[in-house]
């Protein structure tokens, strides 16, 4: 199926890795939002469980092995052109992470750069809002577990 007019939604995942120099995110290597920071991530593939997918997109866009600490919510993103058609429609599946090892992040696959950002430069970012919300959320609750 294809990602731009598609039939239906692409389940996609994207994860929240935190540490010790704040959260890790991704400048994107292709659309949507291509070019713009945001969290690692992509599509599920059949057969593949929301963990393993969101462990197997860190590893492709950075290289990093991480532990998933939970589910952090579940948002949608529909981007619709001057006729109105949707372009893209994804169903995002957000989890909260951190890194097994030495953090010491590459960019891989899709993503043109990584980089550590500290919490407190995350709203002078241009984040998508959602992006955001997502990033306060997982904080609040790897600190709820004693992870962060």
């Amino acid at each position: 199926m294809t990602r731009e007019y598609p039939d239906r939604p692409i389940v996609g995942v994207g994860v929240v890795i935190l540490g010790p120099d704040g959260v890790l995110l991704i400048r994107r290597a292709n659309p949507p939002r291509q070019g713009q920071l945001s969290l690692p991530g992509g599509a599920q593939e059949l057969g593949e469980t929301v963990f393993a997918c969101a462990r197997r997109e860190v590893r492709e866009e950075t290289g990093l092995d991480v532990e998933i600490l939970g589910l952090i919510d579940v948002v949608n993103s529909i981007q619709t052109d001057d006729a109105g058609k949707v372009r893209h429609h994804y169903t995002l599946v957000d989890v909260v992470a951190v890194a097994t090892e030495p953090a010491n992040p590459v960019a891989g696959s899709d993503a043109q750069e990584v980089v550590w950002m500290a919490l407190e430069d995350i709203p002078g970012l241009d984040l998508w809002s959602e992006t955001e919300r997502i990033i306060a959320l997982a904080v609040e609750m790897a600190a709820a577990l004693g992870r962060y």
